[in-house]
């Protein structure tokens, strides 16, 4: 299978509800789809990269530029049909996992649907729906928050997570689990903290949370592992890892109990099966986190929470959690018993509508050998 044709599309759309994190609050999303044509077949990736380098290093700019001068031109002068070779010989370009991650989504969709089986088949995936639970973002005031909390708990999710940061933490934290006692309850600082703090997350631990994620800065494995032993919350990491090796140091260092697996973070499902793979030997459950994708980078995601070791709630939100209308036809819900099925169709399994991302495009390039 010849590569025939690459193009990138510099995507906005904006949310139904503003999003807000210890690193700032968005209204809306800039992202880049990658297609990758062959023989008639289309294969589409997502680069979770936003426009600001908040989240990560990386942005729309540079994961252009990267896919632009380096990736692309490695599938044309390697003739890389198959996802495993793209990572193979994309490793000697150091870091830049999400401009990376798209282009290998792409490659994977595409390889199913020429096998004609869903991309969790290709994965070894067992589980035909996914439990999720939904991300709730920093608002204006905590009865606030808490009808978001009941407004998402009516629609079925089965576990609600937190963001927090220092003064919008504890008692925040407090109020929802007074108001809703018996619900799966985790945090969120997304490296808000630092040691300095420790007084006031060991607090956290009287609210009988499912996990404390990322307190703190992604290089910090040393004091997540110094906190982890304090606490009786799991401490789950997520920046922190970005690869099958910085994985294993934190189970080492003991800095966590759980990790949370990012497609675009670790630069690709190789990379993230072989994490699974190892916390899975290690019996650490993993979850599958989620980016505020569009319906196309979020199918890759259910397909990927397929795997055994997921085993507890991901954020994989229906498609209405953040969009009004989605880049998918018919969208992606969320069942009443609080899941979400993995598409069965070929490839991810969802319809792109080709109208509706010409719609939000900001910027296109097409690409051939």
């Amino acid at each position: 299978m010849k590569i025939e044709r690459i193009e990138l599309s510099l995507l906005y759309l904006p949310y139904v509800h503003f999003f807000e994190t210890s690193l700032g609050r968005e209204e809306g999303r800039e992202f880049i789809i990658v297609k990758v044509l062959s023989e008639g077949l289309c294969g589409y990736g997502e680069v979770v990269a936003s426009a600001t380098p908040s989240y990560s290093y990386e942005t729309t700019s540079t994961a252009w530029l990267i896919l632009r001068d380096f990736l692309i031109p490695t599938v044309f002068s390697k003739d890389i049909s198959k996802p495993e070779e793209f990572y193979g010989e994309t490793r000697r370009f150091r870091g830049h996992p999400m401009a990376k991650a798209g282009l290998e989504l792409a490659l994977w969709d595409l390889q199913a649907k020429k096998a004609g089986v869903a991309l969790s088949k290709l994965y070894g995936g067992t589980r035909p729906e996914i439990e999720v639970g939904v991300s709730l973002g920093i608002e204006k005031s905590i009865p606030e928050l808490l009808e978001r909390v009941m407004h998402f708990i009516g629609e079925g999710y089965r576990r609600i997570k937190l963001k927090i940061k220092p003064g919008w933490d504890i008692e925040v934290v407090k109020e929802v689990r007074k108001h809703f006692p018996e619900i799966l309850l985790q945090t969120d600082a997304n490296g808000a903290y630092t040691l300095k703090d420790k007084a006031a997350l060991k607090m956290l631990d009287a609210f009988n949370l499912l996990m404390l994620e990322q307190p703190f800065p992604p290089y910090d494995l040393w004091d997540h592992s110094r906190l982890q032993k304090e606490m009786k919350t799991s401490l789950c990491l997520d920046e922190s890892v970005i690869s099958e090796d910085s994985a294993r140091q934190a189970l080492e260092m003991q800095s966590c109990r759980i990790i949370n697996i990012k497609v675009g973070r670790v630069g690709g499902v190789v990379e993230a099966r072989k994490i699974h793979d190892l916390c899975r030997r290690g019996g650490i459950p993993v979850w599958c986190g989620g980016m505020l994708e569009s319906g196309i980078g979020r199918a890759h995601n259910l397909h990927l929470a397929s795997l055994p070791n997921f085993k507890l709630p991901s954020d994989l939100s229906a498609s209405k959690r953040y969009y009004k209308e989605d880049l998918i036809d018919p969208p992606i819900e969320l069942d009443r018993d609080g899941t979400i099925k993995v598409p069965k169709g070929v490839g991810i399994g969802v319809n792109p509508v080709e109208e509706r991302i010409h719609r939000a495009t900001l910027r296109e390039e097409t690409f051939t050998p």
